[in-house]
This record gives C-alpha cells, structure tokens and sequence, in this order.
C-alpha cells in the first residue's frame, strides 16, 4: 500500500455514497460489469474460498422473472434498474477449494459440516457482496442494495439445478439522485468500537 485514498475517493466510496431508489435510463455494459467482478474477486475470504455467485438481471424476460420475488416496495425501483445483481452464495465453494487454496487440502475443513458450510458461505458472500458494492462504486456507479425479496422465489426462478443460495440483491446504474432518504445517524467511535 502506497499511502491513504485522497478525500475525492473516499467520499465516492463512502461519505457521499447512497442508497439509490431512482434511475437514469442509461444502460450498464457488460464491460463494466466484468469490470466490477475482476475488482470484487480481489477482495480476501477465507480460505480464499470465494462463495459468491453473482447474477446480472437485465434483459426485460430476466426482470420480470424476478419482479414476483419481490416485496411490493422494492418492484418500480428494481424494474426502472439498468441492472439488478443477485448476490448469491454457493453452498459447494469447497468444491473449488483445491483450484482457490492449492496449499493445502481444505476442503475437508468444510465438507459434511453444514453448520461451517452455512456460515462460511453466508459471511464469505457477504463480504464478497460488499467489495462488488465498492467497487461499482470505485467504477462510477450507483448502488442500491436491498432485502425484502423472497429467497426461495430467486433461487427457484435464478439458481434451479445448482447449489447456489440468494443472500441478497443489488440495483447498480446511474442514480437520478430522486427518492434518497436523508442520511441516517450512524454510531460514533466510542458507541460502537473499543480498543483493548
């Protein structure tokens, strides 16, 4: 590492940054996508194990296979996005492991332990989920991710046949800057963090 981010930087990753509820009509490349993605995956997990399985809602058949999946407060948002990113969470990645941690033999550590699988897969793609959100960002693009969908209803309409989980979903584009609420309190140092 070189030294800190400039203060530009930082406010477009964190300090300006929104939630979008609103959209410009200005597609997303697929480019820009894989853009994304080849930041995202750089970001560590553990075991190098790399859960996440990300698909990019786009096409209007696409969308409208995933619009019944959602709450009623999260459709015209979602249907206006140029793109809505399914993060999803692989529940085999340890299958990968010897291709991802050719180091050692990890796939024992997790295969036959569903509590470990369930866990390591959720945090992992979590993670993941968040890099993918920074680097959007980092790329010039605007994010709005959200819960309130129904997770069986994805993975059946997006993940049948696979041992792919939904964790949960992005909307990324360009915002209209329309419909962002206030920013909300956030806890200070002393409320949230010790030093021991």
């Amino acid at each position: 590492m070189t030294g800190a981010l400039n203060q530009d930087a930082l406010d477009q990753l964190f300090v300006d940054a929104r939630t979008h509820n609103a959209w410009l009509e200005k597609p997303v490349p697929v480019e820009l996508l894989e853009q994304i993605w080849d930041l995202a995956k750089m970001g560590p997990t553990s075991a190098n194990c790399s859960p996440a399985r990300i698909v990019f809602v786009v096409s209007t058949e696409a969308k409208e296979r995933l619009k019944p999946c959602l709450i009623e407060g999260n459709v015209e948002k979602t249907m206006a996005a140029p793109v809505t990113a399914i993060i999803g969470q692989d529940m085999k990645f340890y299958d990968r492991l010897g291709e991802l941690f050719p180091h050692a033999d990890a796939r024992p550590w997790f295969a036959g332990n569903d509590a470990v699988i369930q866990a390591t897969a959720f945090r992992n793609s979590t993670l993941q989920g968040a890099y993918f959100m920074l680097a959007a960002r980092a790329l010039g693009l605007d994010c709005g991710p959200m819960s309130g969908f129904d997770e069986g209803g994805v993975d059946e309409a997006f993940f049948a046949g696979t041992d792919v989980k939904s964790n949960f979903l992005c909307n990324i584009g360009t915002g209209s800057g329309e419909d962002i609420f206030p920013r909300s309190p956030r806890l200070a140092f002393d409320d949230a963090c010790s030093v021991v």
